[in-house]
């Protein structure tokens, strides 16, 4: 897939040559380019809860994405549906094991398929970030969004900044995401 440049270029999870470090450092080098222009620089983090067990194939939000996105349809689109439906879980301790459940949502983890599902899944996260004019950064499941101003355009970066995370909290809102509440996160 990345052989025709499918997968958002922000996105470096997964992907050959690309790293945490690879994210991590674009944001550290685009911070410290704009404090040595004399600009104020901001970074939000977020990180989405349960992301591959959240992944949205009932309710036609992947299929969607998978045809609209990147033109998976017909023989192919039905592959992907066959592989993900009549999943199912249980627990297992020792020698006890809970009732079977079939899954609802969700992509096989440890599969070769999940990782690659789920950036596909939240590639449009990538747009709506940049449609602020805010530059996303993502490895897999967590995003960082950074971007700077000028001293006297801070008052506008702080409304770009809260229209964006704004946008963000609906997208996942429509797409059945949930952020990471982590103490302290009040994104």
């Amino acid at each position: 897939m990345s052989s025709v440049d499918l997968l958002p270029a922000r996105q470096s999870g997964f992907r050959p040559g690309l790293s945490t470090e690879t994210a991590v450092l674009r944001v550290l080098s685009d911070i410290l380019l704009a404090i040595d222009r004399g600009e104020l620089a901001a970074l939000i983090l977020l990180d989405l809860s349960a992301a591959f067990d959240t992944v949205d194939y009932m309710y036609d939000i992947l299929q969607q994405r998978l045809q609209k996105s990147f033109g998976i349809n017909d023989i192919a689109l039905q592959w992907f549906q066959s592989y993900l439906l009549g999943q199912s879980q249980y627990v297992r301790r020792v020698d006890a094991k809970s009732t079977v459940i079939a899954l609802m949502c969700g992509v096989p983890q440890g599969s070769v398929l999940g990782p690659i599902l789920f950036i596909m899944y939240t590639a449009d996260l990538i747009s709506v970030i940049e449609s602020h004019g805010l530059s996303p950064d993502v490895y897999t499941d967590a995003t960082q969004v950074s971007g700077s101003c000028r001293p006297a355009a801070v008052d506008d970066f702080s409304s770009k900044i809260s229209d964006c995370v704004g946008d963000i909290s609906s997208w996942m809102k429509s797409n059945r995401l949930s952020r990471n509440q982590a103490p302290g996160n009040y994104f």
